[in-house]
């Protein structure tokens, strides 16, 4: 087995360990049970915590045994820490919709057959917990004049506005009772999670040592910020969703093909499977000739491979080469075409003219294209216009439902730079 601390601290997964020797004589004595947790506030994860989502994959791969917690239970609660108001608490219904979609996301990432690693919710304990009982076996062992030091907690009772509700400080008692159950039915003595997570870990770290007396460990990694410093995550209203219905595959590759230069390598280290060597290669090459974007293109795709698989990763450099190269848009569907141009004027044309033929002069004038036939007879005659990518020469040019390859959608290009969309329904 690799050293597994040395795995993650150089991809830059290591902000805080709790104790560093002993979690290395963990490592090193055999596998490790390790936890992480994941929250169903949304109906998708998002890119902040796809860094959980892959320091969990570099420690599977490791030799480690992964379980991933889905919040049934401190999901009704909300989290504090680095919020500055409270959580909105979801009804049942929305919950489970929530956990289906992210346990899904979950087991594409990692292997959690049973011997492999677990997926868990805490509501399956959590919900059978007295509150006499919880006050009694959990209460006691915390000391409200720490709980109250945590900055989060701080800030908030800082705030006359906001305050903090005595179910959102609570968080952390359950949290620290999630790893107290799992280090006794599983045998898990590591917890991780972002740097806001570090007294909530901690304070689990110590109720298993005060209970069990057992040794167990946490270990932090860095949130994922903008290029301002601002934290990246739902809760900043920029996500980017790992539910290709919330943000599309396309819309998801164009995200890393946007980074800045001096992003690429870091997330190169974060967000892919690729070794040292092959990122400082790619690193190197994009050095030399930062307008190729050799590094957001090889970011991009294996970042997208990873959540949406090959066929995703194949559609959005389709779909980027027809923006910015002019290449076919034959085997591209609507929804594609609709990302792509998302900023083109759009028109709805009844399917049925389609069917019976529509004219390439009309049809400009219908989507904006050309005030006029003969504006757009002159456009024509100057080569500035193409339909579907194709230069279109003749005026008498008619399409049909052989035209579209299957789609319902027709992308009229006019000059170098104006696109205009024509959808048949």
């Amino acid at each position: 087995m690799t050293d597994p601390i040395a795995v993650l601290r150089e991809r830059g997964f290591v902000q805080d360990i709790t104790d560093e020797a002993g979690l290395r004589q963990k490592f090193a004595a055999g596998p490790v049970t390790f936890y992480v947790g994941f929250d169903p506030t949304a109906p998708s994860l998002h890119a902040g915590n796809l860094v959980g989502m892959m320091a969990m994959a570099w420690l599977q791969r490791s030799g480690h045994r992964p379980i991933a917690l889905a919040g049934g239970a401190t999901g009704r609660i909300g989290d504090p820490s680095g919020r500055d108001s409270e959580r909105q608490l979801l009804d049942d219904a929305t919950l489970q919709r929530h956990l289906t979609g992210i346990r899904a996301q979950l087991s594409a990432l990692l292997d959690l057959d049973d011997d492999a690693g677990l997926l868990v919710d805490n509501f399956d304990w959590l919900g059978e917990v007295t509150f006499l009982g919880f006050l009694r076996d959990v209460g006691k062992h915390f000391s409200v004049n720490a709980m109250i030091a945590r900055e989060s907690v701080k800030r908030r009772l800082e705030s006359r506005e906001q305050g903090i509700s005595y179910t959102e400080f609570s968080y952390q008692l359950l949290q620290a009772y999630d790893f107290l159950h799992l280090y006794r039915e599983h045998a898990c003595v590591l917890q991780g999670g972002g740097s806001d997570q570090w007294g909530n870990i901690v304070a689990g770290v110590d109720l298993i040592r005060r209970v069990a007396g057992g040794d167990a460990f946490g270990l932090t990694w860095p949130l994922l910020t903008t290029s301002d410093g601002a934290k990246f995550g739902k809760s900043a209203g920029n996500a980017v969703w790992l539910d290709p219905e919330l943000t599309s595959s396309y819309a998801y590759y164009q995200y890393w093909m946007n980074v800045a230069d001096a992003d690429v390598e870091r997330f190169l280290r974060l967000f892919t499977f690729l070794s040292l060597d092959e990122i400082a290669e790619v690193v190197r090459t994009h050095a030399q000739d930062p307008a190729a974007r050799k590094g957001q293109t090889t970011l991009a795709r294996e970042a997208t491979r990873i959540i949406h698989g090959g066929d995703a990763v194949t559609a959005a450099e389709r779909a980027t080469a027809v923006l910015f190269s002019g290449a076919s848009l034959q085997g591209l569907d609507d929804a594609i075409l609709g990302e792509v141009f998302a900023e083109a004027p759009s028109v709805t044309i009844p399917r049925k003219q389609l069917d019976t033929g529509i004219g390439i002069l009309t049809l400009m004038t219908h989507a904006g294209a050309a005030k006029s036939n003969g504006e757009a007879r002159r456009l024509i005659a100057q080569g500035a216009v193409q339909c579907d990518n194709l230069p279109v020469d003749d005026p008498e040019y008619t399409l049909d439902g052989t035209s579209l390859f299957g789609r319902s959608t027709v992308v009229l290009k006019v000059g170098k730079k104006r696109y205009f969309l024509a959808r048949f329904e």
